[in-house]
């Protein structure tokens, strides 16, 4: 694959330096009111003129690893899943390691797919996909989403109230009924009770996020 680099930054009107310092880096950056999450990625992958696309959020960072396997890897293939780590207040949480996600891509196949977590239509948790042949590479895409107890209950509220808006109340029950299932699945099957009082936390609001998703969806 082709080492030559271009950088470029979508930025939602940021109110901090982050255009300024990402243009004093040499990317090419531009600036556009946020509407959603899937709109942002879809609009981002449409601006981009390289045959290959490496996508970033600005709370990840690749590992030594993972960045000699993205220089090296062979264009056989239309994408390229990493493995990314998420922290909570500074750990790596078992439940949320290895998840594979496409983030290497020839840039034509790629689209984006929103996955809400309670169901439903909303423009949330998207992902890239693109057809197969694709293949994996070595090394962690680290993302620093969650660095204090704050930054989780803001994005659990934001999140939740987002689907709420294209979700049926009706999931409410089932939603509730599965909730503690969910809580032991994590708990157990995903060890997060080896990550102390972090993995209970994230397990239990994990369990309970699309409870929160129904009961506001009742509410609106």
């Amino acid at each position: 694959m082709p080492h030559g680099i271009h950088v470029l930054v979508i930025d939602a009107q940021s109110h901090d330096r982050t255009a300024e310092f990402a243009r004093s880096a040499g990317a090419t950056v531009v600036e556009r009111a946020w509407t959603d999450f899937v709109d942002a990625r879809r609009f981002a992958l449409a601006q981009v003129a390289t045959p290959w696309t490496l996508a970033i959020d600005a709370d990840e960072a690749l590992d030594d690893r993972l960045r000699a396997a993205i220089l090296a890897a062979g264009e056989h293939v239309n994408g390229y899943r990493v493995r990314r780590d998420t922290y909570f207040c500074g750990k790596s949480l078992r439940m949320w390691r290895r998840e594979p996600l496409l983030r290497l891509f020839r840039t034509e196949a790629a689209r984006v797919e929103a996955h809400p977590a309670a169901g439903g239509d909303a423009p949330l948790h998207e992902t890239y996909a693109c057809n197969e042949p694709t293949g994996d590479l070595t090394g962690t895409l680290m993302h620093f989403s969650y660095p204090d107890l704050a930054s989780y209950r803001t994005r659990f509220s934001a999140y939740t109230a987002i689907e709420a808006r294209a979700t049926s109340p009706a999931t409410l029950p089932g939603a509730a009924l599965l909730a503690l299932p969910r809580f032991a699945r994590s708990m157990l099957a995903r060890g997060a009770f080896l990550d102390g009082w972090q993995g209970w936390y994230v397990a239990w609001m994990s369990a309970w996020y699309p409870v929160a998703v129904a009961a506001k969806a009742m509410l609106r």
